[in-house]
């Protein structure tokens, strides 16, 4: 009988074995700053962030929150922070099933990015469970994206953020991700991935504190300068300013991605729900640290925001035919300071009279309409620069571009819809969405002409670069 037994208990070891080694087992993360960072017994856990989000302050709704940007220390210090956040994702008027959480490792060192694939996340309350199948998509070995669980074992950055996520949606998983020092084929990978997979229920986070032991004057004014990059999603200004020692964050790569991402799906104003440091905390302002609570938003453009953009285009015009100046402009609203790429288009009684643009969004909105708005009228080598009396006669169109999407099949070209960039070798060309609408082409005549537009032969599409993007036309 005991042979029997020992038979069954070994058959059901390898069972299980087998299960843990596939996968096929519900591995749980247990907490590893319960109690320390944040309280470790439910209901005081459950009061402690319910009261937070009662003191945060309901801001005015300002589109869709694709990201937000959080901090990630311990409770005392940056809770209330946070819970800004948190309050706003509470009263989106959307449904959020996924968070991608990204955060800076802290406690292990290795080259590229772990993702936590399969299982849940505990907190004192309740599990998380991770979207294992989205999670293993992002496993990429030469981009050094890997399921290294180990170093998960410390971490806070993405741990603390759980109870805000449990305290204000209902069910939803989770990507966990940590980044340690990744390769930028590490970061494009992650930022391509997430892009692809990211869908109107989905939400990121990026954990992150701002500057690190500086007296409470000098952490605000390095703060302050890394928040305005934000604000205007400008990933060159943010990159800029930690290079410089200007600013700082430790989580400064998930900001990154969030921003990138973000911007892909049509983000277009960063916003600061509120600011604080561990100074405002605990009185002593001699090495503090700094947190913010940030929101990442794709909200449309009024058509008072409209209006200004035309306006802000047609002086440039004016200014430069007539006294060959560039127009100065103080703009308040941060969605017009937040970086755009800009084609500005001028016709004269129906008929193109120049056009020029940006493809990249490398300046504030507003900006790359002044710049290009000169461009189109006195650069265009098309034409010759526009004279003081046809001012009268002219029509102006703003387009904004989105990001640029690499075509995997020419199938899916919308005309009407999309735009075209087309890039083989040092030759590219580009037409903006309403061309093959004005021009009443089809697909075929669509390829062939932005071909003819790069200098290229008319089916060098076949073996070229081809990139849609849309664009928001403002006339």
């Amino acid at each position: 009988m005991n042979g029997h037994l020992r038979t069954i208990t070994l058959a059901i070891f390898f069972i299980l074995t087998s299960l843990v080694n596939t996968g096929c087992a519900d591995t749980i993360k247990e907490p590893s700053v319960a109690g320390s960072f944040y309280p470790a017994g439910e209901k005081e856990l459950r009061e402690t962030v319910g009261t937070f989000l009662s003191n945060a302050k309901t801001m005015p709704q300002k589109g869709t929150l694709l990201a937000l940007i959080s901090p990630h220390a311990g409770y005392r210090y940056s809770g209330q922070v946070a819970a800004y956040g948190y309050k706003q994702l509470q009263i989106q008027n959307r449904e959020v099933r996924r968070v991608v959480l990204i955060g800076q490792s802290h406690h292990e060192a290795f080259r590229g990015a772990s993702v936590f694939t399969t299982g849940r996340f505990k907190t004192p309350l309740g599990n998380v469970r991770i979207d294992e199948q989205s999670a293993k998509k992002l496993l990429n070995e030469n981009a050094g994206v890997k399921y290294y669980p180990h170093a998960f074992a410390k971490e806070h950055s993405l741990e603390v953020q759980l109870p805000f996520l449990q305290s204000v949606l209902g069910e939803f998983t989770i990507i966990p991700i940590l980044i340690g020092s990744p390769t930028r084929s590490t970061y494009d990978h992650i930022v391509s991935e997430l892009t692809a997979m990211i869908d109107e229920k989905t939400l990121i986070i990026a954990s992150t504190d701002l500057s690190h032991y500086h007296g409470y004057q000098q952490a605000t004014d390095m703060d302050r300068r890394i928040i305005a990059a934000i604000e205007r999603l400008s990933v060159q200004n943010a990159s800029e300013l930690l290079a410089d020692g200007k600013s700082e964050m430790c989580g400064s790569v998930p900001v990154m991605i969030a921003m990138e991402v973000a911007k892909r799906h049509g983000a277009n104003l960063g916003t600061l729900f509120t600011y604080a440091n561990s100074g405002d905390v605990t009185g002593d302002r001699d090495r503090v640290v700094g947190y913010a609570s940030m929101g990442l938003f794709r909200s449309p453009y009024t058509d008072d925001e409209k209006k200004e953009l035309l306006r802000i285009a047609r002086d440039a015009i004016r200014e430069h035919a007539t006294r060959g100046r560039t127009i100065e402009v103080e703009i308040k609203n941060p969605k017009l300071n937040a970086d755009g790429a800009v084609f500005v288009t001028i016709k004269k009684q129906g008929l193109l009279r120049g056009c020029i643009g940006h493809v990249q969004a490398v300046m504030p909105l507003y900006q790359s309409v002044i710049k290009n708005a000169i461009a189109a009228s006195s650069s265009d080598p098309r034409f010759p620069p526009l004279k003081e009396e046809e001012l009268k006669d002219v029509e102006i169109e703003i387009s904004i571009l989105s990001h640029l999407q690499k075509l995997k099949d020419i199938k899916d070209i919308q005309i009407g819809t999309h735009g075209l960039v087309i890039r083989k070798g040092y030759q590219s060309g580009l037409l903006l969405p309403q061309v093959p609408v004005e021009q009443g082409w089809d697909r075929d005549a669509f390829l062939k002409h932005i071909c003819v537009k790069a200098g290229l032969p008319e089916y060098a599409w076949k073996d070229s670069e081809l990139y849609t993007f849309t664009a928001e036309i403002i006339k």
